[in-house]
């Protein structure tokens, strides 16, 4: 396949109907949808006043725009929105993704419980590609092939070339093959989202509550053209995070250099409404996708366990531990500083081959 260069942002207006691409980080605050919903804005307060960071702030949830943009047996609602903060802009919730954008190449399945191509070796999955899914960054270049499991969804760019997304932007959790040719050294960047149900703040029903903040996570590993693993997630990936969220108290949050922290912040479910819960938005640089953008003042990656993440029952994982678990290069699930609250997080690394 030829190369698709797909844009930071694309400007994209929230109406009766959303157009197909979701990759812009705001939308146009008139905007409404078919509803004639206006959009929610954040409730002044005195916490709200008195915040310092350098992010956006919102409160409370956010109006849902788009409903279950992709459909799963026994999978959670993928659900699209848009929420105003103080500073009067709007942002797409849980992020400005390349979901609808049909002119994104699509990752193919490694397992997928919601296509029921449940592949129990990662033999069988290749076994099922003809090549036509081989994306082209250089026409000199060798083929890679990139093992994917992210929680929940991920977009991935390689010298700035949209590469391969996520079949699955929410539930079921799924595992995916992305292959394309390039020349080494080569960049990857991904744009990582913890999909959330309760749009706007970051938490989705679980034990108990309606109103649980979700985790996410992801791991990787790169193959050259003789299956040699030549690249893999750990901690010296950088990771940047532009949406945290729910925030319950804004003084646990802070920043430092650029590090945004909210390692002391609540991530216990507490609460059964989200309607006192802040979210922090960050607007995403231009050509983070590039390999010529500087990313040596972001945090390097943290890293986290197979049961901080919680993978030993997911299938989509357990079936290659050979390739996510190699016992000479075993890959890492990385992500920003707080896997719980950070929601949308961008990760790069530069490839140097074998």
């Amino acid at each position: 396949m030829k190369p698709i260069l797909i844009p930071a942002l694309l400007t994209t207006t929230v109406s009766a109907v959303l157009l197909a691409a979701c990759s812009q980080t705001q939308i146009d605050s008139a905007a409404t949808d078919a509803n004639e919903q206006t959009t929610t804005s954040v409730n002044s307060s005195a916490d709200a006043s008195s915040y310092t960071g350098t992010a956006s702030l919102t409160q409370g949830v956010a109006q849902t725009d788009v409903t279950n943009a992709y459909e799963c047996d026994r999978g959670r609602q993928t659900n699209i929105g848009s929420i105003q903060s103080t500073d009067g802009k709007t942002w797409t919730v849980p992020a400005a993704t390349n979901l609808l954008n049909t002119d994104f190449p699509v990752a193919s399945d490694l397992n997928n419980p919601c296509t029921s191509n449940d592949y129990r070796t990662a033999s069988e999955a290749l076994a099922q590609l003809d090549g036509s899914d081989i994306i082209e960054v250089d026409a000199d270049g060798e083929v890679y092939t990139a093992y994917v499991f992210a929680d929940n969804y991920f977009e991935m760019y390689v010298n700035g070339v949209a590469v391969g997304r996520d079949n699955v932007p929410f539930t079921q959790f799924n595992s995916n093959i992305v292959r394309f040719k390039a020349k080494a050294p080569f960049t990857v960047a991904m744009h990582l989202v913890d999909w959330e149900e309760n749009l706007g703040v970051g938490s989705e029903s679980n034990n108990g509550s309606e109103f649980h903040a979700g985790d996410g996570g992801l791991v990787a590993v790169i193959k050259d053209k003789d299956n040699n693993i030549i690249a893999k997630t750990d901690e010296t990936w950088k990771a940047q995070t532009f949406y945290t969220a729910p925030i319950r108290d804004l003084s646990c949050v802070s920043e430092s250099g650029s590090e945004r922290l909210s390692s002391n912040c609540v991530t216990t479910a507490n609460v059964q409404d989200g309607s006192a819960d802040y979210g922090l938005h960050w607007e995403l640089p231009t050509n983070w996708q590039q390999a010529d953008f500087d990313d040596s003042s972001w945090p390097n990656a943290t890293t986290y366990s197979n049961q901080t993440i919680g993978v030993d029952n997911k299938s989509a994982y357990t079936n290659f531990i050979d390739i996510f678990d190699n016992e000479k290069a075993d890959a890492e699930f990385i992500w920003s500083t707080n896997v719980v609250l950070d929601n949308e997080v961008i990760v790069r690394y530069t490839v140097n081959g074998s």
